[in-house]
């Protein structure tokens, strides 16, 4: 066991693996992370897996025979989501479907889209078929309105690429408004979760360099820190609200930071 892992899981830390691969599947590397490392979820994008896709055969046996290759893409990447989530069932069942989950993204191509969005988001939903999924939706302005849907459909969602707190107010509300529509449906508001990545290291490296040009090295590494603390203060007031507070009562989850 990594004792250092071990000490940010103790202290409420979830460790996630953002990579993989059908050899981590097959060599029982992931099992392992999980077991020593403290790995408790997964994510994925098309990058990792166009990663995983061009190294070695794994995937050679399963797509002979297809022509399409989103047909291939598709067969390839919730095979390995799917199987991922079944390794990690016992620890979304242990922790109440706080832990244990895996992240598939919608094409990246239709993060303009608000209607194409929500019918991929479906689809990957409809075939990975496993409950402790994420589908990973951008925060783009066509991205917010389709979280909401998907939400609302009992989907739970990972919203990626958040850089600043007006947008992560939107994806807030759109978690809320997508639980209000679940209600309303007569969905199990317990059984729905959602994390936002709101990204802080990518903003913070462009600051430190202008920081740099400006000769003004001893403010680097700050923007990290003051970013990181707004998105907390977004986070307590929206959670804290009466608006979330009448979906607690029901059994919603906060959206996790």
């Amino acid at each position: 066991m990594n004792e250092r892992l071990k000490a940010l899981s103790d202290a409420g830390v979830s460790i996630w693996l953002d990579d993989l691969s059908r050899e981590r599947l097959t060599s029982g590397n992931l099992a392992e992370l999980i077991e020593t490392k403290s790995v408790v979820g997964v994510t994925t994008n098309p990058t990792i897996f166009a990663a995983a896709l061009s190294h070695g055969d794994s995937y050679a046996e399963q797509l002979r025979g297809l022509s399409s290759v989103d047909e291939a893409i598709e067969l390839a990447t919730t095979t390995d989501v799917r199987n991922a989530a079944d390794l990690l069932k016992p620890i979304y069942d242990r922790t109440g479907g706080f832990d244990g989950r895996v992240s598939i993204e919608v094409s990246p191509e239709l993060a303009h889209f608000t209607d194409e969005t929500i019918a991929e988001a479906q689809k990957l939903y409809d075939i990975v078929d496993r409950e402790n999924l994420l589908v990973k939706i951008p925060a783009t302005k066509a991205g917010i309105p389709a979280i909401a849907e998907v939400i609302g459909r009992g989907i739970s969602v990972n919203v990626t690429l958040i850089f600043d707190e007006d947008r992560y107010r939107e994806v807030m509300d759109a978690y809320l408004t997508g639980l209000e529509t679940a209600d309303k449906a007569g969905r199990d508001l317990s059984k729905i979760h959602s994390v936002a990545s709101y990204f802080i290291s990518r903003v913070d490296s462009e600051v430190d360099k202008r920081l740099v040009e400006l000769g003004r090295e001893d403010l680097k590494g700050k923007a990290a820190i003051a970013g990181a603390q707004v998105a907390l203060g977004a986070y307590e007031e929206v959670f804290g609200s009466e608006r979330f507070a009448a979906l607690k009562v029901k059994g919603a989850n906060p959206q996790r930071p």
